[in-house]
């Protein structure tokens, strides 16, 4: 008739303990892979009387400076200063902006 011995509390801590840590450390195995390879975001923007740069910005219906930086792989302080020369020279409208971020559009 015997059966299994119940644990007592503090055995049943130190199974649970170890098996916490059993888990966490196969999660970190899992997350473990090849490191990505990461691209330089240049610091050059792209020359802003280009008439090839002006057609592709008119063809995306909302530009950011988030928007702009993934496009022409560029920092978005780069995109943010390309952004306002775009609007001096009358390529794009601002449409609402905060001092955390402007969002612009095409000019008609």
């Amino acid at each position: 008739m015997g059966g299994k011995k119940k644990l007592g509390i503090k055995q049943m801590e130190k199974q649970q303990v170890t098996q916490d840590e059993a888990k966490a450390q196969d999660k970190k195995k899992e997350k473990a892979g090849p490191p990505k390879e990461r691209k330089a975001a240049s610091i050059m923007a792209p020359d802003v009387k280009d008439s090839k740069v002006i057609a592709e910005v008119k063809k995306m219906n909302v530009l950011t400076p988030y928007a702009v930086a993934t496009r022409y792989n560029m920092r978005i302080s780069t995109a943010k200063d390309f952004l306002e020369q775009l609007e001096t020279c009358g390529a794009i409208q601002l449409v609402s902006g905060s001092h955390n971020l402007k969002i612009y559009k095409p000019a008609a």
